[in-house]
């Protein structure tokens, strides 16, 4: 095996275990490092795939600025053990039913996908890079990028007014 595909499969065990880890852990604090974890293994397979742009990305909005904006909203609720216990059977039956139909709808996605296999000879080095990213991004997907734009604009623009106090509001 090449030292490529033995990264490759270190770093997919340590993203699938600290993924997992996400999802079973007792204690949210634990949970969030360890999704901060598993953003800097998928920012590693970025790598691999040769998109050193995509995973400075990642490192520095998702692992970096969701995830002190997660903390912040955990430490915030102070989330105690005993509204652990307080779900009752229909939310608990409800969460069920809810991953079920999500599985049956990965299932049933996986199985139309058309799978495509890597040919070295239409391969260029510049496929990850950040210039082939900017002419997709500009020129086949010009207005998704503006609608997201506007969208990103007006939901500040609503946090700001309504984060913003009127005359004679009190302090906290």
């Amino acid at each position: 095996m090449k030292p490529t595909e033995i990264l490759f499969y270190v770093l997919t065990a340590i993203t699938l275990l600290s993924a997992s880890f996400v999802v079973t852990a007792r204690n949210p604090i634990h949970s969030v490092l360890a999704l901060i974890l598993t953003f800097f293994t998928l920012s590693g397979h970025y790598i691999l795939l040769n998109a050193q742009f995509l995973a400075a990305v990642n490192i520095i909005v998702y692992a970096g600025a969701i995830m002190v904006l997660f903390l912040f909203v955990i430490m915030f609720l102070n989330l105690k053990k005993e509204d652990e216990e307080s779900k009752t059977t229909v939310t608990k039956l409800a969460a069920v039913v809810v991953g079920g139909v999500l599985l049956v709808v990965l299932v049933a996605v996986f199985r139309a996908a058309s799978l495509t296999t890597y040919n070295p000879s239409t391969y260029t080095a510049e496929v990850g890079l950040v210039e082939g990213l900017g002419m997709v991004l500009y020129k086949d997907y010009l207005l998704p990028f503006e609608l997201a734009s506007v969208l990103l604009l007006v939901a500040m623009v609503g946090a700001v007014m309504l984060g913003r106090r009127e005359p004679g509001d009190r302090h906290f």
